[in-house]
């Protein structure tokens, strides 16, 4: 994994040995994404090389070309008559300031040269610079990248998050919520991320894995889903240990859970 972080944005790379089955999850109104569609099991993709969670909402997809390029560069992506091309699945999440700053090709690639087995996992970098969560009871409250490893024997699963939510890890406080609806109609949302496991799965399985994300954010955080959000997780297995997906689900609910719940 590595990052780009700029002064109230950026962007984050995670990189796979070699093309790796994977599929996604997308839910919540406001969606910013690229290369997802291919992630359904009934297309004819059969692996990822790079997955990029970017700031800079639908501008910051820009930074997938950074990652292509650099990926190509190194003959990663699939085979074809023109050359290869490297699959990364891409989830923006909404940081704009007004600045006209957001990560670009050049941040991807950066984010590509810094990447290590060895780095920083969580807090105010990378994807999770500009994240903020809160504005469902009208304040706004900085938050970043969210991890956390679970293990079972030889089993692993660890989920990364760029939390930006319109809600805010916790219980739903409900004597703060109006029937006339929330103190904002638009907030800087959207939380986006991977579940990667070292089980041997599919894709369709990895679209289980992905779901279940889904319910970790919502084990974590309240109000969920909601039409400002732009929820997302893209789900990947490396393939070396045998495991029940359903086991392996469940510790991804796990996974992202923990992770969020750390920044509470």
């Amino acid at each position: 994994m590595g990052h780009w972080t700029g002064e109230r944005t950026g962007c984050t790379v995670l990189l796979f040995p070699g093309p790796t089955p994977a599929s996604g999850e997308v839910r919540g109104g406001a969606p910013a994404s690229r290369e997802i569609e291919l992630l359904d099991p009934i297309r004819s993709n059969a692996g990822i090389d790079a997955v990029l969670l970017t700031g800079g909402s639908a501008f910051g997809l820009a930074a997938a070309d950074g990652v292509m390029r650099w990926l190509a560069e190194r003959g990663r992506g699939v085979a074809t008559p023109g050359g290869v091309v490297p699959i990364v699945p891409t989830l923006a999440l909404y940081d704009l300031d007004g600045s006209g700053r957001f990560p670009q090709a050049a941040q991807g690639y950066a984010a590509c040269e810094d990447a290590a087995e060895e780095t920083v996992l969580s807090g105010p970098v990378g994807a999770g610079r500009g994240a903020t969560v809160g504005q469902w009871r009208g304040v706004t409250l900085p938050s970043g990248l969210a991890s956390a490893t679970l293990r079972l024997g030889e089993l692993i699963v660890s989920a990364i998050a760029a939390v930006n939510a319109f809600g805010e890890p916790g219980p739903l406080d409900r004597s703060l919520l109006d029937p006339a609806g929330f103190p904002v109609g638009f907030g800087r949302n959207t939380t986006i991320g991977l579940v990667a496991t070292n089980a041997r799965l599919d894709k369709v399985a990895c679209k289980l894995l992905a779901q279940g994300a889904h319910d970790g954010l919502a084990k974590a955080v309240s109000p969920v889903h909601t039409r400002m959000d732009g929820d997302a997780f893209v789900a990947a297995a490396t393939g070396r240990v045998e495991a029940a997906p359903d086991v392996v689900r469940a510790l991804a609910v796990e996974a992202v859970a923990e992770a969020i719940g750390t920044m509470r």
